[in-house]
């Protein structure tokens, strides 16, 4: 009986190891049919993020022109944090409104489209319409850069919050964007991939800022070399970085009116059919291929300015009566 007893209980066991085999073997094939699935859906939603990277780029690098070049590398790392935050934020949220209030994304996107817009319009208004001003604050920058005794760290503050607001709308629309290539997929996918394109395209943008910002230093220590190759490069590094940061600084800009105009536009479907046609009719023109890219980047463009101008003339306007009643 005994033996029997024994006999039978190692048969349960084999016959239970035999199913955790089993059934470990199915989620191992179950698991790398997801972790395929999740691959290719990231590489997706990277194809589809990598215009707004390389607007996130340019705007990102802007934000450190004119920063001292001890303090560059923190104020990378000051607005990275930032952006990291942004998107612990984001993540959840997104999925939050997708489980809950689908249509909430695009009303969403669109108030950050328009204040992006804003942003941009502020900007170009305050640097011409107010030149003298903006001749002030270059100056007090370059006052603060050069003085030892000033706290950069303070003085940097108000720039990082900027930059970091910036990333926010900028963070949605590249979540947006990936939240729409995994709308159909399991919530442990939808998490896997929105968590992945997070973290590389902030791995991505900010590691290519910090190296940009660090060009003028890749240049001196090349020109320092013996090698006269080494030192012809290092002078064209030098010469091309001020360049290439004021050409970020121009394309951050517009980049504030092509993200976010193109936010808008998509928001509102009358405007999307109408760029969609130019776009299609664009295409048809010689050098059709390129044409059917600038012209509704162009439009978005356009349409961004005008609808930052709106809402810049109505904050001027709510701004001017506040002002009248506290007085």
């Amino acid at each position: 009986m005994a033996a029997g007893s024994l006999l039978a209980l190692l048969d349960d066991i084999a016959t239970i190891l035999d199913d955790v085999a089993l059934m470990t073997k199915v989620a191992a094939k179950k698991s790398a049919a997801m972790a395929d699935d999740v691959s290719v859906m990231t590489k997706v939603a990277a194809q589809k993020t990598a215009g707004v990277l390389g607007d996130d780029l340019a705007l990102n690098a802007q934000q450190v022109t004119g920063v001292r070049a001890e303090r560059e590398i923190p104020v990378v790392w000051a607005v990275a944090k930032g952006s990291l935050i942004n998107k612990v934020i984001l993540v959840p949220a997104a999925l939050l409104i997708s489980a809950f209030a689908p249509w909430a994304v695009t009303p969403l996107l669109m108030v950050g489209g328009a204040f992006l817009c804003f942003e941009g319009t502020e900007k170009l208004a305050h640097k011409f319409l107010h030149p003298q001003a903006a001749e002030t604050e270059q100056e007090n920058l370059l006052k603060a850069n050069s003085d030892p005794a000033v706290d950069m760290v303070a003085f940097e503050k108000e720039k990082i919050k900027g930059a970091v607001r910036t990333d926010f709308i900028l963070s949605a629309e590249i979540i947006a964007i990936t939240l729409g290539t995994v709308a159909t997929a399991p919530f442990a996918q939808q998490l896997a991939v929105l968590s992945g394109i997070a973290l590389i395209m902030t791995l991505g943008v900010y590691g290519l800022v910090a190296g940009i910002v660090k060009l003028d230093d890749l240049g001196l220590w090349l020109h320092a070399k013996g090698s006269s190759f080494a030192q012809a490069l290092g002078r064209g590094i030098l010469w091309a970085a001020p360049w290439l940061m004021k050409g970020l600084s121009v394309a951050g800009t517009a980049a504030m009116f092509l993200v976010g105009g193109g936010i808008l536009v998509h928001g509102i479907p009358v405007v999307h059919h109408a760029v969609e046609a130019w776009a299609a009719s664009a295409a048809a023109w010689p050098a059709g291929s390129l044409w059917s890219v600038v012209v509704p980047n162009g439009l978005n463009a356009i349409f961004g300015l005008a609808a930052g101008a709106l809402v810049l003339v109505a904050v001027t306007f709510v701004q001017r009566l506040r002002g009248r009643s506290a007085h």
